[in-house]
C-alpha cells in the first residue's frame, strides 16, 4: 500500500492500494478457467476409448424440447470400448438413440432393455490426425489466451510494473506448460487409443 500526502490541503492523506496481487490473482484465475475449459473440450473428443464426457455436447430433442444428453440420461463407461446410456425416463430412449447416431462421433448404439449400449469403434488414421489437429488448435488458443493475461496496468512505477510483469510471465509459463502437458496427453490417448 502506498500513502501519498495531498500537496494542496497539507492535512489530507490519500491511500493508494497495491493492486499488483489482485492483477496477479485475476490472471491466475483466468488461466485456470481456460485450462478447465480446455479439459472439458478435450474430454468431448473421441479417442477410441470410452469416456462419459464424449457425449456431453450431444443435444437431444424430445417432445419438441432440446436438452443436453446429460439432462436426460446417465452415461457410464462399461469398459474401455463401451458406453452405457441409462435414461432417467425410458420413454426417451429412441430420442437419445437418434441424437447419438446423428452426432459426428460415428457411434451406433443398440437398445439393451431400458438402456443404450454404444461400442466405440477404432479410429482411422485420418480421424486420428484430424483430432490431433483439433487438440493442437485448442492448445494454441488457450496458450494465446494465457499470454494475453500478461498485460500489466500503467498506474505503477516502472519497477513495480517490471516486477509484476516478471511474476505474471512466470505464472504464464507455468500455465502454458500445463496446457501443453494436457494436450500431449490427449494426443497420446488419441494415437494409442
Amino acid at each position: 500500500m502506498f500513502i501519498l500526502e495531498d500537496d494542496y490541503a497539507g492535512d489530507t492523506v490519500q491511500v493508494v492500494h497495491d493492486i499488483g496481487p489482485t492483477i496477479k490473482a485475476g490472471a491466475a484465475s483466468q488461466m485456470e478457467a481456460a485450462i478447465v475449459a480446455l479439459s472439458r473440450e478435450l474430454a468431448k473428443l473421441r479417442t477410441g476409448r470410452a469416456s462419459a464426457g464424449m457425449l456431453d455436447h450431444i443435444i437431444v430433442e424430445t417432445d419438441g424440447v432440446k436438452l443436453p444428453l446429460s439432462r436426460l440420461a446417465v452415461v457410464a463407461v462399461m469398459d474401455p470400448k463401451t458406453l452405457s446410456v441409462n435414461p432417467y425416463d425410458p420413454n426417451t430412449i429412441k430420442a437419445l438413440e437418434k441424437a447419438i447416431v446423428s452426432s459426428p462421433l460415428g457411434l451406433n448404439p443398440r437398445v439393451d432393455g431400458e438402456r443404450l449400449i454404444a461400442s466405440i469403434p477404432p479410429l482411422t488414421k485420418e480421424h486420428m490426425q484430424a483430432i490431433c489437429k483439433v487438440v493442437s488448435k485448442s492448445c494454441e488458443d488457450v496458450k494465446q489466451s494465457n499470454r494475453y493475461n500478461k498485460k500489466a496496468g500503467s498506474s505503477f512505477s516502472k519497477d513495480d510494473i517490471k516486477r509484476l510483469e516478471k511474476e505474471i510471465d512466470e505464472l504464464t509459463k507455468k500455465y502454458v506448460k500445463s496446457v501443453e502437458d494436457i494436450c500431449k496427453a490427449k494426443e497420446r490417448e488419441i494415437i494409442g487409443g
